[in-house]
């Protein structure tokens, strides 16, 4: 796209060319003509704000002088900013009449076939300027048009976007539902069954947790699918929403002999409880998954205006099995740090084990 050069920059240029014009029919005998037409050229610095104006005070230049530029850069200006076809059909006329008008006798010979002929150019002139004009705001108008018709197709292509997004969201509820819960829901019950037939305290235990697990995972897999299904504008959130009064229940059910430690208060923001739920419940998943055997220490933190989680677990005592993993876990929880305003370290201990320092700022920007 070519680029246009400042406005400031093309006046200046059209103010020289027509003092250019007012050299060029320089009347030394005559020097109040030459200073209305300087006048005339002074006066195209107002073009764009003042068209209108700005022709009528060229007038007087086409009048007493021959230095016509000035009038006709007025006229196209004019033709270019207005959409009154009857005042721009007046100003040519003026023009016309001006033009070929001789100042001070003011005489207008019509029955002369020079004057008819000097009439004829000026009016083509005028028309020409006028017609230009006119077509530089047609193009200006239909460029407009032709904007409005993009941001309207984007626009479009935006709401198919969103719609196939909704159906496809819809199709991975249903899968959802039908692989994940199918399988969930056989793990709880094998692990009900187990739980009533063993005698084995500890088998007993673990068979619980499984069981207990599942049924959560089911619950949040149910609002996970109505999240997905939500096909309207407003956000669907996942409720209830964990909360800090929900990490002692976190703790004792993930598998994991786990110590907790904490002073936060019970007014932090509700995003501020759920980073700090969110960060202690993937960093005891990664324990359970990545460190059979290992203990786990939660330490929560409120001090200088900032809430300092930090989770840290033992060296495993048993070889972890090969489970399913995309590592994004802690991929997604530095994102959602950050976007709180906080930081994230994260990395091995000195003893075998692993560390999860999450700080967050106490208050949230609304």
């Amino acid at each position: 796209m070519t680029r246009r050069p400042p406005p400031l920059l093309l006046d200046a240029l059209v103010v020289c060319l027509a003092l250019l014009d007012v050299w060029v029919h320089w009347e030394a005998e005559e020097p109040w003509r030459t200073a209305c037409a300087i006048a005339a050229a002074a006066a195209l610095l107002l073009r764009r704000r003042r068209p209108l104006l700005t022709f009528a005070l060229t007038l007087p230049g086409v009048l007493l002088s021959d230095a016509l530029f000035a009038c006709l850069v007025a006229l196209y200006t004019l033709a270019s900013l207005s959409r009154s076809r009857a005042l721009l059909v007046l100003c040519a006329l003026v023009y016309t009449v001006s033009d070929a008008t001789f100042v001070p006798s003011l005489d207008l010979d019509l029955a002369d076939p020079s004057t008819l002929i000097r009439l004829g150019y000026t009016s083509a002139t005028a028309a020409a300027a006028v017609f230009l004009g006119q077509l530089v705001q047609t193009r200006r108008d239909l460029s407009l048009r032709l904007t409005e018709i993009s941001e309207a197709r984007d626009h479009q292509q935006l709401l198919t976007a969103q719609a196939v997004l909704a159906k496809e969201r819809a199709q991975l509820a249903r899968e959802m539902h039908d692989v994940v819960s199918h399988q969930v829901g056989l793990i709880a019950v094998r692990a009900g069954a187990l739980q009533v037939a063993t005698g084995d305290p500890e088998t007993k235990e673990a068979a619980a947790t499984i069981r207990r697990l599942s049924v959560q995972t089911l619950d949040e897999l149910r609002h996970m699918v109505a999240v997905l299904r939500a096909s309207g504008g407003h956000p669907t959130e996942l409720t209830p929403q964990p909360a800090l009064t929900d990490l002692r229940r976190l703790a004792d059910g993930c598998g994991v002999e786990t110590e907790l430690r904490t002073d936060l208060p019970e007014d932090l923001p509700a995003t501020v409880q759920r980073a700090v739920y969110r960060t202690v419940q993937e960093a005891l998943t990664n324990t359970r998954k990545h460190a059979p055997g290992a203990t786990a220490r939660i330490d929560l933190r409120h001090t200088d205006g900032r809430v300092r989680v930090r989770v840290t677990n033992t060296a495993p005592t048993r070889p972890a099995l090969p489970l399913p993993s995309a590592h994004h876990g802690l991929i997604g929880l530095r994102q959602r740090t950050e976007l709180l305003g906080g930081t994230m370290t994260s990395g091995p201990t000195s003893d075998g084990g692993y560390e999860v320092c999450v700080v967050l700022p106490a208050e949230t920007a609304p």
